[in-house]
């Protein structure tokens, strides 16, 4: 029984490297976005008119907050799985 829990951990850890893999894949598009809003200038920019700058902060809004609920769908993840792992390792001792 331990062999098998062993092995669901290995696999649940090496699931986890890949989901932290696609999260900071993420993080960097998300600073890379950032580098960019930080580089335009502070006055006169020409974003044909009102509208452009508006698109161009929903565009960087969203991108910030699909990140932060990739995060958090992460941790969720590692949530359930802990869950799992521990409950199987209850029942190990109880058995």
């Amino acid at each position: 029984m331990h062999k098998r829990v062993t092995e669901i951990i290995h696999h649940m850890a090496h699931t986890n490297e890949q989901l932290a893999l696609i999260l900071e894949s993420e993080r960097h598009v998300t600073v890379r976005i950032s580098e960019v809003v930080q580089s335009l200038p502070n006055e006169y920019p020409n974003f044909s008119g009102v509208s452009g700058v508006l698109e161009s902060a929903q565009a960087v809004g969203q991108n910030i907050i699909a990140y932060l609920n990739s995060i958090a769908d992460f941790e969720e993840t590692i949530a359930e799985q802990l869950t799992f792992v521990i409950r199987e390792l209850n029942e190990a001792d109880e058995e």
